[in-house]
This record gives C-alpha cells, structure tokens and sequence, in this order.
C-alpha cells in the first residue's frame, strides 16, 4: 500500500532537501505535487485543502526559512501534518479488565473482512492473555457461521452458535454465555450487506443496544477508498463508531482510505489487516504509517516483527556468527525461514528506510529465493556448515537433488560469499548500521 504516494513523496524530498535555501517558490512547488499526489491517492479533497494550507502556513514562517536546515525542515513539517492528518497517536482498544466481561461489536458491508477480521481480533487478544470468544451473529451471509467456527478453532477460540434466525437473540446470548462461562471479551459478528440499508442499520441498533459494547468498531475495505470514509460517517451517524479496522491493508490500493478517515469521520483508525493469516491484524500507528508514505520506512515495526521470530540469545548467537566468519549456510536457511515468519517481502521492504517506494515485491526474484531454499536443503548438514567442500561432483549432485542446474548452485555460494562479507562488515561497523538504517544526520 502507498507505493506510488511514497515514491512521489520521496522525490518530492529529495528536491528539496538539495536546495541550499527555501524559498517561497520553492515550497509552492512542492506543495503543489503533494496536493497532485494526495489526490491522486483518493484523499478526501476537504482533506487534501485542509493539509496543503496547513503546510503552506507552517512552512512560509520565518523560523523555517532561517533554518540552519531548510530542506530537512520543510520535510519535518510535512512528515508532522501527516501524522496529524492520519490521527497523531496510536489508539488502543477500550476494554475493561480481566475480572469483567468486555464486549466489541464489528460492523460493516459484505466483502469488507468481518468475519476474518473477528478471528484475527480473537487471536491478537488471546496472546496477549485475554480470554476471548466469538459469536457468530452474522445470520444473512451463507457460510459465514461456519467460516467464523473454522477459524475459531484454527485459533483455539470457542464460537457462540446457534440455530436461529435472530441475530439480536444470538448476540444477547453469546455475551450472556461470555460473562457466565467468565470470558473477558466478548466478539460480536454482525450481518453486513452488499449495501447500507435502513432494515440492516436497524438490526444493527437493536443488536448495539442489547448488548451494550465497550466498542464499536467498523470494517472497512482499504480498496473502496473514499466510498469507506462515506460508509464510516453512515454508521457513526446511524450506530456510533468508537473506531475503524481498515481491512486489505497490503493490498494495492491508493490510500485514500487511511488518510481521510480521521479527518472526516473523527473516529481513529486502531488495527489494519495485512494479510489471510491470523497474526496479520496490526495495531495503527500514525507516525509509523506517515514514516513509511515519507520513504523513511519503519525500522521500530520492522525490529518489532524481528522479535517475534527470533529471541535475544538467538540475535546475540547470530551476531558472533558473523563477526566471528562462522556464519554458514544453515544460519543462511535459518534466516531466509524467519524471513518469511515476518510476512512478505513487500511489507518488510517498505519498512526499510531508502526502500519504501522504490523497490516494489515485483522486483523481487521470488522464484530465485525457493531456488535458494532448493539447493540449500538438497545439500548435506556437512556441506551447509562448510561450503568449501562442495566440489564439482558435490554441486552435480545438489543441482539434480533440488531440480536447478550447477550453475545456479555456484550463483547462490557467489552469493553467500559476497553476503557474508557485507554481513560482517555492517556487524563490526555501527555508524554503517545507523547509515543503513536511515539514522544519518537529519533523520
């Protein structure tokens, strides 16, 4: 997602931060782009106008044009009215405490992720050591009962069924069922339709006032652009909104969603999803989201996913590795395995400061790492732990053995050689790390 916003926000950038002074010309300019490309990503023109005067304003004072930094000024301010523009600060979940039933209500249309959505809620909660369950009180959609039970059970999170036509009836009693067997949150999935309706808002009402929910929260579609900032200002009108999950979050999509939202509606955005797999409802963050729009990537979320799949002692062991010329093509798999445990390579390039916008997943030789993977695995653990063994014989044999031929076998140790010597050099050099890592002068 923001591909294009970001590649035109990092040339914007880099024009500005290579002049020697700002002059009014010269944010005029600039401002007239981001205006283009806000526009062209879908945002809400009440909230393009309303950004683009703000900018103007703050960047024509005097204190920016006497700035020591003008170009790096300029792109502060722009960086801090999109923060604004996207909610400023990270809203989390109004849920009471473990000792009492919490409820949260999901909304929206068909086709939005709701009910994948209600599992991936389920599953975040219950690793950080609430107790949740689900009701299924979408009654309308066929299979939709027995996709949320599917789920629940891939995640190990009961599901309130019943044989009903009333989904205020289920709903009622799914949270009665939560607060007597002492879940401490309860999940309510509700009907959608392919289109809002006073028959479905009404439904929604009665079921919103049945069971009382700590939030209401709407799932959008990230695809539909402004017409999900229009169906978010519906509900908060029709039921009340206390926030929105923006669903297909890595799809390819302009934007406009994330960046009208708030503006518009009022109502923070507080998860995305960014994939089919449980794990991949993320928690918004503002300044995170506006970083990686501005191409300065993402490193404290990217260092967050790293920790999810490898432990201290495992990051301390890998770093002897490399400092001590030991780490081999095992450590090579090892790695190449967390990789994918962190998502697609398309979401942890644009959370690479210098990355975001410019190298799109496309870029990326997908076929050339599960070739890598191939050879790797068809090799013998003598042989990964001491590539210089591998002589011609040995590579005929690997290359038959995972179905490439010799002379991918001898690109991918070229490779592994050339990597290891950059991996080690980065590992003893830490002002090259900070380079790397976007954190020069400035950043």
């Amino acid at each position: 997602m923001f591909d294009k916003l970001s590649r035109t926000f990092t040339d914007i950038a880099r024009n500005v931060s290579g002049k020697s002074a700002i002059t009014e010309k010269n944010i005029d300019d600039a401002v007239e782009q981001i205006k283009l490309a806000l526009l062209e990503a879908d945002v809400n023109l009440r909230v393009v106008r309303r950004f683009v005067n703000a900018t103007i304003e703050e960047a024509k004072g005097e204190k920016v044009l006497r700035s020591v930094s003008p170009g790096q000024m300029f792109i502060k301010i722009v960086y801090d009215r999109m923060v604004a523009l996207l909610g400023d600060t990270k809203q989390d979940l109004a849920l009471k405490g473990p000792d009492t039933t919490s409820v949260i209500l999901l909304l929206g249309l068909q086709g939005s992720g709701k009910t994948t959505t209600a599992a991936k809620l389920a599953y975040r909660l219950k690793k950080q050591g609430r107790k949740p369950l689900l009701v299924a009180a979408d009654l309308v959609r066929p299979a939709a009962i027995e996709q949320l039970r599917v789920l629940g059970s891939q995640i190990g999170v009961p599901v309130h069924i019943e044989d009903s036509k009333d989904p205020v009836r289920v709903a009622r009693n799914g949270v009665k069922r939560g607060r007597e067997e002492l879940f401490d949150t309860v999940i309510v999935d509700t009907t959608g339709r392919m289109q809002i309706d006073d028959e479905m808002m009404k439904q929604i009402v009665e079921i919103r006032d049945a069971v009382k929910p700590d939030e209401s929260l709407l799932v959008a579609d990230s695809m539909t652009g402004q017409n999900a900032v229009d169906i978010a200002k519906t509900f908060d009108e029709r039921v009340g909104l206390s926030g929105v999950i923006l669903s297909k979050f890595d799809s390819d999509t302009r934007g406009g969603a994330a960046l009208s939202l708030k503006s518009i509606t009022g109502k923070p955005i507080k998860f995305v999803g960014s994939g089919e797999k449980p794990e991949d409802l993320e928690p918004f963050y503002p300044d995170r989201i506006a970083s990686r729009i501005l191409g300065m990537g993402d490193v404290v979320s990217l260092v967050e996913k790293a920790q999810e799949t490898i432990d201290a002692e495992e990051a301390d062991d890998l770093q002897d590795k490399l400092e001590s010329s030991t780490f081999d093509l095992q450590d090579y798999l090892d790695q190449m395995k967390r990789m994918k445990k962190m998502g697609s390579i398309g979401k942890i390039l644009e959370m690479v400061p210098g990355l975001a916008g410019q190298v799109s997943e496309d870029d990326i030789d997908q076929a050339q790492l599960k070739h890598s993977e191939a050879i790797i695995t068809s090799m013998t653990m003598k042989e990964r732990r001491n590539y210089h063994i591998v002589g011609p014989g040995r590579r005929r044999r690997i290359a038959k053995g995972s179905g490439t031929s010799v002379s991918d076998v001898n690109r991918l140790i070229k490779q592994f050689e050339k990597m290891k010597l950059m991996m080690k050099k980065v590992s003893k050099n830490k002002k090259y790390q900070e380079q790397l890592l976007g954190g020069g002068p400035g950043r």
